[in-house]
């Protein structure tokens, strides 16, 4: 392993100017910097974290902020946690995933302690008591979901709405004349989840611009609750023949307890997910899903970041375009 050491001794120069090199804590000649850097190169010598957070005045940690809160389903969770942090890595910086529910006060106490350079920010409410905060910290933030009022703030997300009134219309369009929402657990439409309150305003207007008679109706994940759900839905909604499912966690139940009531996927009823990708495919049968892209934000969420921490204009709001992707759930 290449040493300082042997930098020096390439350079001819001693160690210590070998190290006020790599972290800029004191003045170099242009000329003593050059011969350093061209030996730093031709040993493939690589400054370790300290060093290199010393020349930035960086710590190299960004910080996920994730609140655990009741009602949020931690394997499509982990999936941004894994983005964030594959993202990072591939721009030398860790992750540090804050997990604590504190609002506000746990914001202020992250930015303050001086170990990361910026936050990232998840399950975002639409009016976040967290969002003044972060227009007052002197550490940058980006938002994974936006709230009600952006102003000030850089924010990246699925177009929820969107997503939304897409499973309408591909269920409007096969001619179904009556579809419902199963949506997310009853404790995240009260937090006013910013995610969740756009999926249900762009299915409601979407079935009002149809003409599609449409309902709503919060779900819980556990098996018993999806069947009282299914079953008291289709009984006081009979016409119902489409079904939009926004709850991933709930997903395998609702599909079994329409098997259990005798309702064929898709003959009798219709099934269309806001889903990753895999989680649909999984299902049987293989659901028709608008993809939820973890991914997709985790890697957009952490350009941005990495852009204001190098000063570079960022748009204010990133809307990544739905895809819906047809399988036999739909299928006529």
């Amino acid at each position: 392993m290449v040493t300082i050491a042997d930098v020096a001794r390439h350079a001819g120069v001693a160690p210590s100017t070998v190290s006020y090199v790599l972290t800029g804590r004191r003045s170099i000649s242009s000329a003593t910097k050059a011969r350093v850097e061209a030996s730093v190169r031709a040993l493939g010598y690589h400054p370790h974290a300290g060093a290199r957070s010393l020349a930035s005045n960086r710590a190299n940690v960004l910080a996920l902020v994730l609140p655990v809160r009741e009602g949020m389903n931690m394997p499509v969770l982990m999936q941004f946690v894994v983005a964030v942090a594959n993202a990072a890595r591939r721009h030398e910086h860790d992750v540090l995933l804050v997990t604590a529910d504190q609002g506000a006060a746990g914001l202020r106490r992250v930015a303050g302690s001086a170990q990361v350079d910026g936050l990232l920010v998840m399950d975002v409410e639409m009016h976040d008591e967290r969002v003044p905060v972060l227009r007052e910290l002197d550490r940058p933030s980006v938002l994974i979901g936006f709230p009600a009022d952006a102003a000030g703030l850089t924010c990246v997300d699925l177009d929820f709405a969107e997503a939304g009134a897409r499973c309408v219309d591909h269920l409007a369009d096969l001619g179904h004349a009556s579809v419902a929402l199963v949506g997310a657990p009853r404790a995240v439409y009260q937090r006013d989840t910013g995610f969740a309150h756009r999926t249900m305003a762009g299915f409601s207007a979407a079935a009002m611009r149809r003409g599609v008679a449409s309902t709503t109706l919060p779900t819980e994940p556990d098996h018993e609750s999806v069947r009282v759900a299914i079953t008291g839905l289709l009984d006081r909604h009979p016409a119902v023949t489409g079904l939009v499912v926004h709850n991933e966690a709930a997903l395998p139940s609702v599909v079994e307890v329409l098997r259990t009531l005798g309702r064929k996927v898709p003959d009798d009823v219709a099934v269309v997910a806001i889903c990753p990708d895999d989680l649909a495919e999984r299902m049987t049968p293989p659901l028709t899903s608008v993809a939820v892209p973890a991914e997709q934000l985790g890697h957009h969420a952490v350009a941005l970041l990495m852009a204001k921490l190098d000063r570079t204009p960022t748009p204010p709001l990133t809307l990544l375009p739905p895809r819906l992707t047809e399988r036999a759930s739909t299928a006529r």
